[in-house]
């Protein structure tokens, strides 16, 4: 049995080689992951077939999505149960139905509102749908802020500047919404996912966390935040340990109560991450996690060389609490 991973209510088991795929589809890093309600898996990935839809055992139901994107960057399920697609390049968000069809884009394709502009969009980077069906964008390279839209793509409100303070951004990469109307951003520079209302009013900050790229929220109301920690790239630092990457579950009180950790360090062994920019979990609890292995590779393994086919996502299955006990590899 391979090595549960966390602790609490929160242990995982890697499952090595999930997703079966026939030759002729070929991933390329994926960016964002996101599953509808009959547990289908999206991978929104930068190879010649953007869309690859997996079922929960990890067989190939379809793909699709060629020749619309630029860059792929976030992705999710609404409780429209429609897709929302973000394309960092491109700087648009744009609706499809589950089955490929376009039903709505928001921002100009290949159009940027211009550096710092604090307008819809300069490389945005994830799109949230909230119960009621407004869409929060964050847009995070180039941009600092947030804008929410109605569900026709109106553009309702704008807010966020650069900076460290509450209501700063220094790049907002991902964005969800929970049931009860908070926004929450992961603030990945600043090392913190800051909480708003729906206007955009800072509620509070959750910290102690190293660079969250890839951000989900548990189910129901006050959830933790399941949050993609990446490694440190600087030279200074590069070889700290206890700074990523790996997968945390933090509370709202910004105490740790999962980390989920090999203890290998990076990588693309089971249980190891490189760079986890995607978040998604099924209805057993089963975690997603999307690597973007060709754009980190070199930052975070150095001279080492890559695989000519690396594994760029990974499936880790819940254990139930009767199991956690009966392995003697838990590490609680």
């Amino acid at each position: 049995m391979s090595q549960i991973l966390g602790h609490g209510q929160h242990r995982y088991e890697p499952v090595p080689a999930w997703g079966n795929l026939p030759s002729d589809v070929i991933l390329g890093d994926v960016a964002g992951i996101a599953v509808d309600d009959k547990d289908r898996v999206y991978l929104f990935n930068r190879g010649d077939t953007p869309v690859v839809v997996l079922n929960q055992s990890g067989d190939l139901l379809a793909a699709w999505g060629q020749g619309i994107f630029t860059n792929p960057h976030g992705a999710s399920i609404g409780p429209d149960q429609c897709l929302y697609l973000t394309d960092n390049f491109d700087h648009t968000v744009r609706k499809f139905t589950l089955d490929g069809k376009l039903l709505l884009e928001i921002g100009t394709a290949g159009v940027s509102s211009g550096f710092m502009s604090g307008r819809p969009f300069c490389k945005c980077t994830h799109a949230a749908i909230s119960a009621s069906g407004d869409i929060f964008v964050s847009d995070g390279y180039q941009n600092a802020c947030i804008h929410k839209f109605d569900p026709r793509g109106n553009l309702l409100k704008s807010w966020g500047t650069p900076g460290s303070g509450p209501g700063e951004f220094n790049l907002p990469h991902n964005i969800c919404c929970d049931v009860d109307g908070w926004v929450y951003v992961a603030d990945r520079e600043n090392s913190r996912v800051q909480v708003f209302d729906q206007n955009g009013r800072f509620e509070t900050q959750i910290n102690n966390m190293h660079r969250p790229s890839g951000l989900a929220i548990t189910p129901g109301t006050c959830p933790a935040c399941i949050v993609g920690e990446l490694a440190p790239y600087l030279q200074v630092n590069r070889d700290f340990p206890n700074l990523g990457p790996f997968v945390t579950f933090i509370d709202q009180q910004s105490r740790v109560i999962s980390r989920l950790n090999a203890s290998k360090g990076p990588g693309l062994g089971a249980g190891q991450f490189l760079s986890p920019h995607s978040i998604a979990y099924d209805s057993s609890g089963d975690l997603y996690v999307g690597d973007v292995v060709d754009a980190d590779w070199h930052a975070v393994m150095c001279e080492n060389p890559k695989p000519e086919h690396p594994r760029r996502f990974q499936k880790l299955r819940r254990v139930a609490d009767t199991d956690a006990r009966t392995d003697p590899k838990s590490d609680r």
